[in-house]
């Protein structure tokens, strides 16, 4: 028995040194250590030894096991070693190259004029206050010297949710909530930008647009006038539109200014020359502003004789597609990621 378990020692370590890979080296190792393995068989056989021989017997077979069992565990490590080694060459990364770049989002055009807008208004001493969209026909009608019934509220046909409570048709509603909630009477310098809803019948118009308005008030005594709109209104323009745009001022009528004006830009696109885009005309109208009505400064909380101001409103829409050249105001609310991801270029430009 003493030489079998011998030349299954040198048998085995044979095999286990010409393996060529893991799944041959695991049939080696079931052959000679398994349950039905050869060395296995071998000591169910002791029972028929003598007492003397079994633990000769024994000794031999726990030896040969062992040196077995270290051969196979070291050919199983140089095969892991060079799987591991193959591997690490096939994914091999060059960390020279340049990494690749990831696609990132673009802000809407219209979010990066009210950005603009606020940069610059606030570098003027400006706050940015905002105020609900579901507003109270007080706030968006009433406080704004348009009672109830006034023809004037013809041009701004609304969605009511209930007789007192509608979508707000402008951001002029926070004017009248700034002046109100100011019990100091200090003065006011403040914009203010966010969506606005008018039922519209016009096909070429939303019922849903984005709005910004100013609102200076001060002591009539620091003589905020006409001409401190007309300024402001320039650097407002020139900063959003381009430096060679002209102001031209109309005389209007809105309820809550008094005197009231439309304000034209010269064409962007034609340098007032005319052009299909302004009708031939050289001028785009852009704004609506004039000297904040007696009866506003009352309703709110202001003595008129003591203190007056100006407010000014545009459509953030329409300053967004001069500014990008965009011609369809519907590309503005399409969500075509085509459309989004050119203004990080353009404003490169």
């Amino acid at each position: 028995m003493k030489e079998e378990i011998i030349k299954i020692k040198e048998s085995a370590l044979e095999e286990i040194s010409n393996t060529q890979d893991l799944k041959t080296l695991n049939d080696v190792r079931v052959k000679y250590l398994g349950k039905k393995g050869e060395l296995t068989s071998v000591l169910r056989g002791m029972g028929a030894l003598s007492a003397e021989e079994r633990p000769v017997i024994g000794s031999l077979v726990n030896e040969v096991r062992a040196k077995i069992e270290n051969a196979l565990n070291e050919k199983e490590e140089k095969f892991k070693q060079a799987e591991l080694q193959e591997k690490l060459e096939k994914e091999t990364i060059d960390i020279t190259l340049p990494g690749a770049k990831i696609k990132r989002g673009s802000k809407h055009p219209v979010n990066r004029v009210i950005e603009e807008i606020e940069d610059l208004f606030v570098s003027m001493g400006y706050d940015v206050v905002a105020g609900p969209e579901l507003e109270t026909d007080e706030f968006c009608f009433e406080r704004l010297n348009l009672p109830k019934g006034h023809p004037a509220r013809d041009m701004q046909d609304s969605f009511y949710i209930t007789n007192e409570y509608l979508l707000r048709t402008q951001t002029s509603a926070v004017q009248a909530r700034t002046m109100l909630a100011n019990e100091e009477k200090s003065p006011i310098r403040m914009i203010c930008a966010g969506k606005t809803y008018r039922r519209e019948d016009d096909a070429t118009h939303s019922h849903q647009f984005g709005q910004v308005e100013g609102l200076v008030i001060d002591k009539k005594e620091r003589n905020v006038s006409l001409a401190d709109l007309k300024g402001t209104l320039e650097i407002f323009v020139k900063k959003l539109i381009g430096k060679n745009c002209e102001l031209r001022f109309r005389p209007s009528y809105f309820p809550f200014t008094e005197p009231s004006y439309e304000v034209d830009v010269s064409c962007f696109k034609c340098g007032g020359k005319g052009c299909s885009l302004c009708k031939q005309t050289g001028w785009i109208e852009v704004l609506g502003a004039g000297i904040v009505h007696p009866n506003v400064l009352k309703m709110n909380g202001y003595d008129p004789e003591k203190y007056g101001g100006f407010a000014f409103g545009t459509g953030l829409d329409r300053l967004a597609m001069f500014k990008y050249a965009i011609p369809d105001m519907r590309y503005l609310y399409a969500n075509d990621i085509r459309f989004l991801n050119q203004f990080d270029r353009k404003d490169e430009e």
